[in-house]
């Protein structure tokens, strides 16, 4: 019996070590990957037009013109970080300010079909930040969009700097939309009026432990407790704080959630608990039938379009009414 205990400690002992090395190794697979930032910029422009074709003669045209600018600011922890900004198609008579967030390894290039849905077509301003470790914003790790609520608040005020709107809507993809979802929990101006989530994990704790099953069903659920560890120590935050969920039973403020059925990337399935997850305020989602993984969009430009401008519209609607 003694002998089998001691067997038992050394193979424990072994898969411990393991789990800590393999979480290690994790944490800064999943967090900073190559290449990332201004290394993968023409990588991500091919990307954008992909999703909607002439998106960066759109984008180099108003800026060679002056009409799209860059802006710059700081981070809590003193990294300088990036935006672009675009005034709406009619000005005087736009309806508010989009902020466009994108996912994880994108930046603010792969998103312009969002962009120019908001300003071209719904008459919106938009501002369209690169998050940390992404396109031309600093940092050294990126934050699954835990940290990066943080950023989007700041990029909130600069956003309402701009353009002086009294309505302001959030809308974020994949990771940008679990971005959208913890920033949804906070404190924030009055202005910022609602939220549209696409395709958004539930948490980082879930989505890691999809990606790790994904590479085999033989690895264990330890190596992401270890590398949540991991990330504690070396980037200041754990994977279990990362829960869209606590946020969203917090928010208070309309939301509309997006997601294709298809999805095999962030699991369909994450789509309810999220929704259910907002137990205040108005709710609404839309399931993109057959659509995978950030492709509602260009599986559906339309009816994505129609969903979108709907909200948007039932939300002025609400507060015009004094319902918000």
């Amino acid at each position: 019996m003694k002998k089998v205990i001691r067997l038992a400690a050394i193979a424990l002992a072994v898969f411990s070590l393991n789990s800590c090395l393999a979480g290690k190794f994790m944490a800064h697979y999943a967090l900073t990957p190559t290449p990332h930032g201004v290394d993968d910029i023409e990588r991500t422009r091919h990307k954008a037009d992909s999703l909607m074709p002439g998106s960066t003669a759109w984008y180099d045209n108003y800026k060679a013109q002056g009409i799209l600018k860059d802006e710059w600011i700081t981070s809590d922890d003193g990294y300088k970080l990036h935006a672009c900004y675009i005034p709406a198609a009619d000005p005087k008579n736009a309806k508010g300010t989009a902020i466009v967030i994108h996912g994880y390894g994108d930046n603010h290039y792969v998103f312009l079909y969002l962009v120019r849905m908001y300003r071209d077509q719904l008459n919106y301003n938009v501002l369209f930040p690169d998050l940390q470790y992404h396109g031309y914003s600093e940092g050294d790790e990126i934050q699954m969009g835990w940290k990066d609520r943080l950023d989007v608040m700041k990029w909130i005020e600069v956003a309402h700097e701009k353009f002086n709107d009294d309505f302001m809507v959030l809308h974020g993809v994949s990771m940008g939309a679990a971005t959208v979802m913890l920033t949804s929990g906070e404190k924030l101006p009055d202005y910022v009026k609602c939220f549209v989530e696409d395709c958004g994990y539930c948490s980082v704790t879930d989505q890691f432990k999809k990606n790790l099953d994904d590479m085999s069903k033989l690895l264990p659920n330890a190596i992401i407790t270890s590398a949540s560890i991991v990330s504690g120590k070396e980037f200041g935050w754990k994977f279990e704080e990362a829960d869209c969920r606590k946020a969203l039973a917090k928010c208070e403020k309309p939301m509309l959630f997006i997601h294709g059925d298809a999805d095999d990337f962030v699991p369909f399935s994450h789509l309810d608990e999220n929704y259910n997850a907002k137990i205040h305020g108005y709710k609404v989602k839309w399931v993109a039938p057959g659509a995978v993984h950030a492709n509602s969009y260009a599986k559906y430009p339309e009816e994505y379009t129609r969903q979108v401008s709907n909200f948007l519209k039932t939300v002025h609607n609400m507060i015009a009414v004094g319902n918000l």
